[in-house]
Parts: structure tokens; sequence; C-alpha cells
């Protein structure tokens, strides 16, 4: 996400207590339905869900599949559910020092076409939401259609709202002459500096993604609503939401209407009203 390490984590702290697991289905540690896949020299953790047509979920920074602990279940019921770790993240190992958007979209075709799957549709969530692009201008024979929440296209304060951007620079100038010794802290200070660094996507380039896509941020997300208000208007072929009531979690803190949305929004005809 785009906040520094520690209030990510304090975020995910709160999602855990307030809304809770499905104490049913362990997501993100099932035996049942993870293994891992040796993908472009990283070991990635992926579990699936259902049957039906492929629903690729890409979780944000620092995150793992528990993200989409409320979404799973609602969407697994018509679709096969593929809820990989990102690089880096959760169970997925990378001994690399560096990470970038365009690395992770190759990951994620990569596993794609492991899993003998020549395309699908992809919910994205934050880091998942930038890599939701990223993968369908990189790989659009990937994508049947998309739905990215919260992205941003750069990582600079209008990109993001001032005083989130402010938190990630003061955490980068309190830590940037550090010397990480730990795998743990250096891999954490990693996936910070994606953040600070990244993404940096022109908004013409967005005119690549040639797939029907659902571009959603909160009304009170980090990221600007005139920032994906570019977004949308960038994208040929694409409908905005910006869901009322709610920051940058939508999937969480409106999990029902979100998966509803996004549903319809993937089996209905698409119009294109832009044209």
């Amino acid at each position: 996400m785009k906040k520094s390490i520690l209030i990510f984590c304090l975020l995910q702290l709160f999602v855990l207590i307030a809304f809770g697991q499905d104490k049913s289905i362990p997501y993100g540690n099932n035996p049942a339905a993870g293994k891992y896949y040796d993908i472009r020299g990283i070991k990635m953790y992926c579990e699936v869900y259902g049957t039906g047509k492929p629903l690729l979920m890409i979780h944000g920074n620092g995150g793992d599949i528990t993200a989409f602990t409320k979404n799973i279940p609602y969407f697994s019921k018509k679709y096969m559910v593929i809820v990989p770790d990102s690089r880096a993240q959760g169970k997925s190992t990378d001994p690399k020092d560096s990470l970038s958007f365009e690395m992770m979209a190759d990951d994620f075709a990569a596993l794609l076409t492991a899993m003998h799957i020549d395309s699908s549709y992809v919910i994205g969530w934050s880091d998942g939401g930038i890599n939701a692009l990223v993968l369908a201008m990189r790989h659009p024979d990937k994508v049947i259609r998309l739905a990215s929440t919260g992205a941003n296209l750069w990582p600079d304060s209008t990109g993001i709202n001032p005083p989130d951007w402010i938190g990630e620079r003061d955490y980068y100038n309190a830590n940037k002459d550090k010397v990480f010794t730990t795998a743990k802290d250096k891999n954490d200070w990693k996936i910070f500096m994606l953040d600070w660094l990244q993404p940096n996507i022109p908004l013409l380039a967005l005119r690549k993604i040639k797939c029907p896509s659902l571009i959603i941020c909160g009304d009170h997300d980090v990221i600007p609503i005139h920032h994906t208000v570019d977004i949308y208007r960038n994208i040929p072929k694409a409908y905005l939401w910006v869901v009322p009531n709610s920051p940058h979690s939508t999937l969480i803190e409106h999990a029902d209407a979100f998966n509803k949305t996004v549903d319809d929004f993937f089996t209905q005809p698409f119009h294109n009203w832009k044209q």
C-alpha cells in the first residue's frame, strides 16, 4: 500500500481484528489449496479456490493472500480464483535486491502460463491494482477484464494524498542511512522502496490497455480522486467507480458491494460510453 511499512502493518492488524478470517478456511495458509510454482527465478506461493473461468487476485504492498478473505468466498462460487503471494511477500521468496512493478507483472503472466491458463479476469488492490494495469499493458493477451482499486501511476504527492506521502517521506528519511543486516529487514526495506520510487507510468501509456477495465477508489482513499479519474480517462474501455464512505480498503470496508459490482462488470456486456 501507499504507506510506510509501520502504517501498513497497523492497517493489516486493524483488518484482522475488525473483520477476522473465515475460520473454516485458512486463506494464505491452506495446504489443501496451495502450492509453490517455480516462476522466473523465484518460488511463488499460490492458492486456488473454486472452478470456472480464471480470476487472478493481486494483493497490495507488504500484504498476502489474506487480503482477499472477504472476496474469495464470493468469487469462488463461479470462478477459479487464483490468489498468489506476490514476489518477496507472504510465502513467495525473492533473493534479489530490487523490485519493480514490471518484474511482478511478468511474474503473474508466467504464473498463468505455468498453470496452463491462456487468459484471466484480474482484481488488483493498491500495488496489486498497479500490477493489474501493468500486466494488461505488458501482456494484453493474458487479461480478459480487470478491476483495479486504489492504484496510482507515480509516487509523488500528486499520486498519493499529501499527508500519506509525507508519512512515506518521513519514514524514508528516518531509515535511508540504516544498514539492514537481517534478511527480513532487507526485504521489508526493498518492499518499502518499491512504493517510494515507483511506479512511473505516463498517462498515455494506459492507452495500451485494450481490455475493459473498472477503475475504483474510495472517496477517502490515499489515492486522490482526481488521480483515479485521470487513470480512468486514459484507458480506452473503462468504467469509473468512486466508492462512497470508503478509505483505501474498498474491497474490505464495502465487501458485499465490491464483490457484486465487480462480478457484474465481469459478466455483463461492456458499453463504451466514452465513444
